[in-house]
């Protein structure tokens, strides 16, 4: 038998690449870390999921947007001095995430390599480093590099003052104008935290409505709330060129309206980050968005070797990335532990108000055959959504009426991401909407809402 260096070789250190690594190294294999990056943590530290989310949370508290209604306060935001809050506070968070990393790295007894790694044959890698290059053998490769902002030839980012969502957690003042293009997730999310600075932003999206994969009401409520914020909307409508005019960004819509702002986030979704790994060398098959193909254990075209997280794409969350990563080390190494993950993902937006489902919504029930029923509860009838002062949030149930099982939930508003988990559970033990009425919930919280949202959903059975 082949002695290799390690029993496995992880490529890539965001939140893939470390649980893959600390669940091999927690049953006892020898496992090595490569990262491109001069710290561990990827996009979800460094470019993307925390630094967004800080920014957010900077932003609402800079802006005094939750004291607003409740206080009947108005902030004027300083531009001179928000930029370098929000990015120390960036910053300050990326260096807590990076230290827990590595520590966690190094309880497993991980080691973590810095440098670019390329196959060079099916067990080898060679690591280009400052020490020089080396090859490293292993048994079994998870592939966890992650991804990137994709760049659409069309999209002039060599401009300074139009940016990916990367670049733009770099910028140095706050713009007075932003258009956004492309009303995905990330789209939405920085939409919402500039409106809340008092930025003009305009959001451009070719669909006829925001966010396509949720509730139908749910969108449309939060495209309500946004446009509240100031977002303006333009719906239905694709970009035919964004280019410079004196000191602005003209962004020229298929109708022939020009959009002139201060800078344009262009997001135009992500690529993964396959470039240089030799992948197709040895058989490892790449599709034309750098996204890595594999299987429903993760395994790829060559047997011992496997990816994870937002190199493989959809969906592309940090949550599902780590759970990936643990089932496909699970596989390789034949661990009677972890062998699937859960089909019932949660969603989480960071926009403002933010968003968490699970599960299938209204339409989606409904198509499927299924007679349902929805239950709805209000922030404005809860005496948690008063004090926080949250007058549009809603928790919205699907109910499937022959068995009262809970086909979906879906949140909107003040702690909707951590909300959504409640639902979550009671889906996962095939509850039925009478587990709500069951629970005894304190008072006052804004959990208290699943109880009446359930009552709701009674009503419309009894009906």
């Amino acid at each position: 038998m082949t002695a290799y260096d390690y029993d496995l070789v992880v490529l890539g250190v965001g939140p893939a690449g470390e649980r893959g690594a600390a669940q091999a190294a927690y049953f006892g294999k020898r496992v090595v870390c490569i990262e491109r990056g001069a710290e561990p943590g990827g996009a979800a530290v460094h470019t993307g999921t925390l630094p967004s989310k800080t920014l957010r949370e900077t932003s609402l508290f800079l802006s005094g947007y939750r004291q607003r209604e409740l206080y009947g306060l108005s902030v004027d935001l300083n531009p001179a001095t928000a930029v370098p809050k929000l990015l120390s506070r960036k910053d300050a968070v990326r260096d807590l995430e990076v230290a827990r990393i590595r520590w966690n790295l190094e309880r497993h007894n991980v080691p973590l390599l810095v440098g670019t790694a390329r196959f060079v044959d099916p067990h080898t890698v060679e690591l280009a480093g400052l020490g020089g290059p080396r090859r490293i053998t292993g048994d079994v490769f998870l592939v966890a590099t992650g991804s990137r902002p994709h760049h659409p030839a069309d999209i002039p980012f060599d401009d300074p003052d139009v940016d990916d969502s990367d670049s733009i957690l770099q910028i140095a003042d706050l713009p007075k104008t932003l258009v956004v293009v492309g009303g995905g997730v990330i789209g939405c999310e920085y939409a919402s935290m500039f409106a809340a600075m008092q930025v003009k932003v305009i959001l451009v999206e070719g669909r006829p409505r925001l966010l396509s994969f949720l509730d139908a009401e749910i969108a449309e409520r939060l495209r309500g709330s946004m446009q509240a914020l100031g977002v303006t909307f333009h719906l239905g409508r694709t970009t035919k060129a964004i280019r410079r005019v004196d000191k602005q960004i003209v962004t020229t819509l298929d109708d022939g309206l020009e959009l002139s702002a201060d800078k344009v986030l262009a997001s135009s979704g992500r690529s993964g980050w396959t470039d240089g790994l030799g992948l197709e060398g040895i058989g490892v098959q790449v599709d034309k968005r750098g996204a890595v193909k594999v299987d429903g254990d993760y395994r790829t075209a060559v047997q011992h070797v496997y990816a994870a997280g937002d190199v493989i794409g959809f969906p592309a969350l940090a949550s599902t990335s780590m759970e990936q990563a643990r089932v496909a080390v699970c596989h390789a190494f034949g661990f009677a532990y972890k062998r699937q993950v859960s089909e019932l993902l949660p969603f989480g937006i960071y926009t403002i108000p933010e968003v968490g489902s699970v599960g299938l919504s209204e339409e989606a029930a409904r198509e499927k055959g299924l007679d349902a029923v929805v239950g709805r509860a209000f922030y404005r009838d809860n005496a948690r959504g008063k004090i926080v002062g949250d007058k549009d949030g809603i928790i919205k149930l699907v109910v499937e009426r022959g068995t009262k099982k809970i086909l979906g939930v879906h949140c909107l508003g003040e702690r909707a991401s951590e909300l959504v988990h409640i639902g979550q559970a009671v889906m996962l033990l095939n509850g039925t909407v009478d587990a709500f009425i069951e629970m005894v919930f304190n008072y006052p919280t804004l959990s208290e809402m699943f109880k009446y949202a359930a009552y709701d959903a009674l009503g419309a059975l009894a009906r």
